[in-house]
């Protein structure tokens, strides 16, 4: 099934070869580098994980611009290319970095509209903007909510956890990391501004909740803390 992009049609076929090449371009960062990468030692600096959130993002954003009105095509697209110079540029340049490289493989790999290219990558560059969501276009507010939106739920949990292990905590550490999650979730709530942004957020820090309580309901030790701190 094809996905149809204003007047140039991608095809699913074309649309994986996009994620392969982005794939592709992640491990060669990390390959490229003596000591394993730039901060690797957490995983989510790995170019499997950074592969995986990039994915995620497309499913976010795609699920976001359909009920918004965006432009879903370009949604996607950019999605697939907003993190592709993550592992090699550094934070505050990845973003002008990664429009570059999405810019060169629209132009070189089939026949997009100069304005379709010139939509996707300035969504791209412009996805790490910190402002109003107000002042950017509905397909880049559509990104940004997305891309802030993967680190909200079982994936930020998941994460938060595998970095106690790095970090040679036990178990009983858990409900506190799980807090930083709720914490940091509702911090990136605030920052989302759709009404299917937010419906999407308000779920999976529900969820995250219902991850502290049953920690304080199964083990001992965090709900005899939790009774202490309360007190």
């Amino acid at each position: 099934m094809g996905v149809e992009i204003r007047d140039a049609p991608v095809s699913a076929e074309e649309f994986a070869a996009m994620e392969e090449f982005v794939h592709d371009y992640l491990a060669a960062s990390v390959e490229s580098e003596d000591d394993g990468g730039r901060m690797r030692w957490y995983p989510w600096h790995s170019a499997d994980y950074r592969f995986n959130h990039i994915r995620n993002v497309v499913e976010i954003g795609t699920d976001i611009a359909e009920k918004e009105g965006a432009n879903v095509h370009v949604v996607r697209v950019a999605a697939v290319f907003h993190d592709v110079s993550k592992l090699e540029a550094e934070q505050d340049r990845h973003a002008a970095a990664g429009a570059q490289v999405a810019r060169e493989y629209l132009n070189s790999r089939g026949d997009f509209p100069d304005s379709f290219i010139d939509e996707v990558c300035n969504v791209v560059a412009d996805h790490s903007y910190q402002g109003p969501l107000s002042d950017v276009s509905l397909e880049t507010q559509c990104l940004i909510e997305a891309d802030v939106l993967d680190k909200v739920g079982a994936n930020g949990t998941v994460l938060m956890l595998l970095r106690m292990g790095y970090e040679a905590r036990t178990h009983m550490d858990a409900a506190e990391m799980v807090d930083r999650v709720l914490e940091r979730g509702e911090e990136h709530t605030e920052r989302v501004d759709s009404d299917t942004a937010e419906s999407i957020a308000h779920q999976r820090l529900k969820r995250v909740k219902w991850f502290r309580e049953w920690l304080e309901a199964e083990v001992a030790g965090i709900s005899e803390e939790s009774r202490t701190m309360e007190f």
